[in-house]
């Protein structure tokens, strides 16, 4: 059987700043996640797992943050003499479509000259800020049997959280309504950000936007293109059954990270039938629990050193947890460190965060804390439930 051309395009180029200090010096994609992986190992897994080899990436926001963790793509199979990974970046040129984003349609129509070269039979977009996984190449068999324009996967998510998204209503398989981030959404069933169009529909609907928006330029995806396509009758939904969550807040980042604990876990990341790879460096050893420590429901990353109390915890690699600290309900990222007798409770520790001797962070059933890249916590000093240090201005 022929396999279907396809290409996939990452849409890696926003700001993520609902991620708040975690996005302040790297791009969202380039957050690190249970303490091994980073956001866009997840999307790129997904192409590995499923067999689709041509992924472009288009980036934008704190560049090299991401760059720098891709490698050329060898960890998901992408470094080939034919094909693979390419980075797209913001370009200066003699034509029209030059210069920065404005949004993920406009990345798609400034990308199109190149992407119409290629030639794909099927486009797969995606954004690069959700834990899941998906089987693209069985998605795009899906969507160009259906004769559609676009197959839009979608979920269902708690209700009062659906107008953070595109919110669709259908029939069967069949699109009747798509309303981007409404105020008042008619349901909880959204489209996640993974789509697969039909090339040339998509480009005969981007250049008519394009025309009409003038010098303002296009936006996002949901703010023309699909609702019109929608219009069209060209709107297909493929419903995915697993779990997907959006991680594009503090609070949804660390429910991910406690979805990925507990004896039946809501996610896991090294499943045999489909791992999600990264291209984190290794440490050097495995992690090292020390004598008199207390682990308990947590994971713990390579490299890792832990000689206090770990509570339904991710400790990333290299991270530390002396002796007579305690760690609740929280994620340290790689390489921080929480030192004697302090107190971390319901907080998420950027890279190289140092909490100081008798120090507290967070606090039981309180909101989730938020400590940023290389942030230091005097000792014996407290900081609130929800803090955020620094103060994220």
């Amino acid at each position: 059987m022929t396999r279907i051309r396809t290409l996939v395009v990452v849409l890696a180029g926003g700001a993520g700043g609902r991620l708040e200090l975690l996005t302040r010096t790297r791009a969202k994609p380039a957050v690190p996640f249970g303490g091994t992986h980073r956001l866009i190992d997840f999307s790129l897994s997904n192409c590995h797992n499923a067999g689709v080899s041509d992924v472009w990436i288009a980036q934008q926001y704190n560049p090299i943050s991401l760059s720098d963790h891709l490698r050329n793509g060898r960890p998901w199979d992408l470094d080939r003499t034919t094909g693979g990974l390419l980075i797209l970046q913001p370009r200066l040129g003699h034509d029209e479509r030059e210069g920065f984003q404005h949004g993920t349609a406009d990345s798609l129509w400034r990308n199109a000259p190149l992407v119409r070269q290629f030639d794909p039979e099927a486009l797969v977009v995606v954004s690069a800020d959700a834990v899941y996984r998906q089987d693209y190449g069985a998605l795009v068999d899906e969507h160009v049997g259906s004769g559609a324009a676009v197959t839009m996967v979608t979920t269902e998510v708690e209700p009062d959280d659906a107008g953070r998204y595109g919110v669709v209503q259908v029939d069967g398989e069949t699109v009747r309504d798509y309303a981007y981030k409404p105020d008042e959404p008619a349901g909880n069933l959204v489209a996640n950000e993974v789509f697969v169009f039909t090339p040339e529909p998509l480009w005969e609907v981007l250049e008519q936007l394009a025309d009409e928006a003038g010098e303002e330029g296009l936006e996002d995806l949901g703010d023309g293109l699909l609702p019109q396509l929608v219009g069209d009758g060209g709107a297909r939904a493929s419903r995915l059954g697993g779990y997907w969550r959006d991680v594009g807040t503090v609070d949804a980042y660390w429910e991910a990270h406690q979805d990925l604990l507990g004896d039946e876990p809501a996610f896991v990341l090294d499943a045999e039938d489909w791992p999600i790879l990264t291209g984190a460096p290794g440490a050097r050893a495995g992690a090292h629990v020390r004598r008199g420590a207390d682990v308990d429901d947590s994971r713990l990353a390579a490299g890792a050193v832990v000689g206090g109390t770990v509570e339904r915890s991710v400790v990333g690699r290299h991270a530390v947890v002396e002796p007579g600290a305690v760690v609740r309900e929280s994620v340290l990222l790689p390489g921080a460190v929480v030192r004697a007798g302090a107190t971390v409770v319901r907080a998420v520790l950027d890279e190289g965060v140092e909490v100081g001797r008798d120090a507290t962070v967070g606090a039981e059933g309180g909101d989730i804390s938020l400590l940023g890249l290389g942030a230091t916590v005097e000792a014996g000093a407290g900081l609130p439930a929800g803090a955020r240090h620094p103060e994220d201005s």
